[in-house]
């Protein structure tokens, strides 16, 4: 039974070690009870900042009243009709707000699905039938889903793709400009081209796949130059360009979607996670006329566009409205980079800071060297901070990137107080000795 009496996340963990497999994994052996805002309180009780927000789920916090309120109504109204069968307003009210924030001038139309993978699959699926080709490029780093086709996508093999291959044919892989590491844009739209010398001609290629920050694979950011010459690279070809904002999209970077900050209108758009506040929704927003390509009944699924969370989101984007959410990324990400350049100036092993808006990340390196990446002092940060009560998450190929997602509805005090006990597990760290933690 939830929250039992008797609960522990010891005795939890248990429980969840006899009936899920090892596959699922955990960062934190913590179990949730309740949410607030950015705020957590475990099953015993415990108290704990709250820095990952689901995966960058919850821009607008934990159990937002907005998103509460519409969802409460909507379940006094109906819960499920599959959209196919029955239509419902909420499902169309979505797909005109989207259409209406998606950047660039072209008409645009939305299709409503379930997880950002499946608004990838789409996306891909759309992209193919309106230019009859059947390659995708995608960029190393880079990452798009859990199933066969968006692993096929993903740029990282560890922990996503070992062991489950063979994956879709027409998959080719590109370099991400990565000035850190020594990739150039020139580099990143080199290696495109070489791809159109060596593996597919441009003319047989469908679609590029990029985030124009990249998430899993780091939070590296895509450079505005970077996007806009993939855009005429597209163009000079006929490939349509799909800007997966899966991670990046809903606000979470200072504008509604990123790409915006980069004076790029992508032909598709990827939206999820923090599109409905916690619920189940994801979309392909594109131009209209590519949208229109797919014939009646080639699009759509049975949950997708849940009428619980079409009010959910139609919550959220009020709420972004109403308590200026943008505005407060961009402030956001502001503090945060502040106080970060200041914990690096004591500790070196803080290599980089990068941040657009409030998606933010520190790279850690041994002695602050780029080519030796500091998993292990990553890791011990993350367990030091979940103790102190501060909940934190990494990513990156080498496992040494620490991401920041606090949801944006997050109090001035509240940042300070998780940034106080980041800053506390740095000094831990500088006395730990990793080889015995």
């Amino acid at each position: 039974m939830h929250n039992s009496p008797a609960t522990s996340n010891a005795t939890l963990m248990s429980r969840r070690n006899q009936a899920i497999p090892r596959g699922v994994g955990n960062i934190h052996e913590v179990f949730i009870a309740r949410g607030e805002n950015a705020e957590i309180w475990d099953v015993e009780g415990r108290r704990y900042i709250d820095f990952a927000g689901g995966i960058a789920v919850l821009n607008t916090g934990h159990r937002h009243a907005r998103v509460v309120e519409a969802v409460k109504d909507q379940l006094e109204r109906y819960t499920h009709t599959c959209f196919q069968v029955l239509a419902y307003e909420p499902y169309v009210e979505v797909a005109e707000r989207l259409n209406a924030l998606a950047p660039g001038k072209s008409p645009k139309k939305t299709l409503l699905l379930t997880t950002g993978a499946e608004a990838v699959e789409n996306a891909v699926k759309i992209a193919r039938s309106h230019t009859g080709r059947p390659g995708v490029i995608a960029f190393g780093g880079g990452y798009h889903g859990r199933t066969l086709l968006t692993m096929g996508l993903t740029g990282k093999v560890m922990p996503y793709k070992k062991g489950f291959g063979p994956f879709p044919a027409n998959i080719f892989h590109a370099q991400f400009p990565n000035l850190l590491h020594g990739v150039t844009v020139d580099d990143a739209i080199r290696s495109v081209e070489t791809l159109f010398k060596n593996d597919i001609e441009a003319t047989q290629v469908a679609a590029i796949i990029v985030e124009p920050v990249q998430g899993e694979g780091g939070f590296y950011i895509a450079p505005p130059e970077f996007l806009q010459r993939l855009r005429a690279l597209c163009d000079t070809h006929g490939i349509l360009l799909i800007a997966d904002e899966v991670q990046t999209g809903a606000g979470r970077t200072g504008t509604w979607f990123a790409i915006e900050q980069a004076g790029v209108e992508p032909d598709l758009i990827t939206v999820a996670k923090s599109l409905a506040g916690g619920f189940p929704l994801s979309a392909v927003v594109g131009r209209a006329d590519i949208m229109d390509t797919p014939h009646v009944g080639g699009l759509g699924g049975t949950y997708a566009g849940s009428p619980l969370a079409c009010a959910a989101a139609l919550a959220v984007m009020d709420a972004f409205e109403a308590q200026g959410l943008l505005k407060r990324s961009q402030e956001i990400g502001e503090r945060f980079t502040k106080r970060l350049k200041a914990m690096a100036v004591e500790h070196p092993i803080i290599g980089d800071i990068r941040s657009l808006g409030a998606m933010v990340a520190i790279e850690l390196f041994e002695g602050g060297d780029p080519s030796r990446p500091a998993p292990k002092a990553t890791s011990f940060l993350l367990a030091e901070a979940c103790r102190r009560g501060l909940i934190l998450i990494s990513c990156g190929t080498h496992g040494n990137v620490m991401r920041f997602l606090v949801p944006l509805t997050a109090s001035d005090a509240l940042l300070d107080e998780g940034l106080d006990i980041l800053s506390q597990c740095f000094g831990a760290l500088a006395k730990a000795d990793l080889e015995t933690v």
